[in-house]
């Protein structure tokens, strides 16, 4: 039996779980974290069967408003209004819309992201004011809505349960602490000189990369914070990095002053080989390869092992791993493009997975796409990358667009101006 459309009133949709990754390019409000592009699977939308009427339960949210479904919750951060002077956090039952808890946020902060973690809720936000320029995480029970703790910095889960938070960055140090999440005991705790950048290693960190663009990189344990390697990988005329970065379980270099990516071991910082390139725009983990956008030269496949280039191609705008596969985007001048399922050691096409505005549930989880309908209405699919096709899941008639992808569920913008959360079918 269908879920509830739960309406949410004038909601702005929030970011959207694990996004696929993209070019670096600004990143508006609108549609955050998506990719977007048209359908191309006419036939199969044809078909699709229209969903049945769904019950629809109101709650109450103001404008500008972020949402997150958590199993049997609806949560809610509200923003401040004239009326309400302070950032609230709202818990809903998903099944009826009835009110399990309010609370506010505390201290000067704009808050928009929300994780759920062992009985807790994770609340980000910035700190606001005049000086204010920091990140802030604030722990709140998530049964009760009861504050717990907060500490500066954005979370990441380290693989001894505890958290590893990063502060500052920029004209600014950079803070690392790692943090019990029962109630915020500092375990261990660092703070960069100005110009160090830090990147923890893995969705559950074990490492953290400290990085200077004009001097040394150092890897730390990030359980600990003990040092475990050091090294000056500049190239020999001493010139800076442009960027350093993990990928395919390596510390990869790209040199400002010549066109190349040089690889070296996270244990030891050992020098493992060096590929001459085209200008480099930027360059992202694809599994075995490394997949790198050059400014002239179209999209490259770097054999993460041996830094070999397996191929190049000026058709693919962009490429990543999922489902033991390689999928692309086509390279198009449209607003909208296409994706497909390439040979990731070919880039030979294998497989038209059709035109998607397109979400991750999260890592390594279900695709999702979404489409207009030219008679109303948005077209749901999932794209089963490893099976090398796309499945039709669900019809929403009532949605507009301005969607988002929430575990278990879709949030769109429905007919008379309202957001609403629908229950997606299995």
């Amino acid at each position: 039996m269908s879920g509830p459309v739960i309406d949410l009133g004038e909601l702005r949709h929030g970011p959207d779980p694990q996004p696929l990754p993209r070019p670096p390019r600004a990143n508006g409000r609108p549609l955050r974290g998506a990719l977007v592009l048209l359908l191309v699977l006419v036939t199969l939308a044809a078909a699709a069967p229209p969903s049945p009427g769904r019950a629809v339960v109101t709650l109450p949210a103001q404008a500008g408003a972020d949402v997150l479904v958590d199993d049997d919750l609806a949560l809610v951060i509200n923003p401040v209004t004239v009326q309400a002077p302070q950032w609230r956090l709202a818990a809903f039952r998903l099944s009826d819309g009835e009110p399990v808890w309010d609370t506010p946020l505390p201290g000067q902060a704009g808050f928009w992201g929300i994780r759920p973690r062992e009985g807790l809720l994770l609340v980000t936000g910035y700190e606001m004011g005049a000086d204010a320029r920091d990140t802030l995480t604030v722990a709140l029970d998530r049964a009760t809505g009861a504050y717990r703790w907060q500490q500066p910095g954005i979370s990441v889960e380290l693989t001894d349960g505890n958290l590893l938070l990063r502060s500052g960055g920029g004209d600014q140090p950079v803070s690392l602490r790692a943090v019990d999440p029962c109630c915020g005991t500092v375990r261990w705790q660092l703070t960069t000189p100005t110009g160090v950048d830090a990147q923890p290693v893995g969705e559950k960190a074990d490492r953290v990369v400290l990085t200077d663009l004009g001097g040394p990189v150092e890897v730390r344990d990030a359980l600990t914070g003990t040092v475990l390697a050091r090294a000056d990988l500049r190239a020999p005329d001493g010139g800076p990095l442009k960027s350093v970065q993990v990928a395919g379980g390596l510390l990869v270099t790209i040199e400002a002053q010549q066109n190349a990516i040089t690889a070296y071991g996270l244990d030891r910082l050992d020098r493992r080989w060096s590929t001459p390139t085209a200008e480099i725009d930027f360059m992202h983990d694809c599994g075995a390869l490394l997949c790198v956008r050059t400014r002239s030269a179209g999209l490259w496949a770097v054999d993460a092992a041996t830094g070999e280039v397996r191929w190049r191609s000026d058709r693919w705008a962009w490429a990543w791993p999922s489902g033991g596969q390689l999928m692309a985007n086509v390279s198009s001048n449209e607003p909208l493009g296409r994706y497909v399922v390439v040979d990731a050691w070919t880039g030979q096409e294998v497989a038209d997975l059709g035109r998607w505005e397109l979400y991750q549930f999260d890592s390594g989880g279900r695709l999702l796409g979404v489409r207009p309908q030219p008679d109303g209405g948005v077209l749901v699919g999932e794209l089963d990358v490893r099976a090398r096709k796309t499945r039709i899941v669900d019809l929403l008639p009532e949605a507009t667009g301005q969607c988002q992808a929430i575990v278990g569920h879709l949030l769109c913008a429905g007919t008379g101006g309202s957001y609403r959360i629908w229950r997606l079918r299995d």
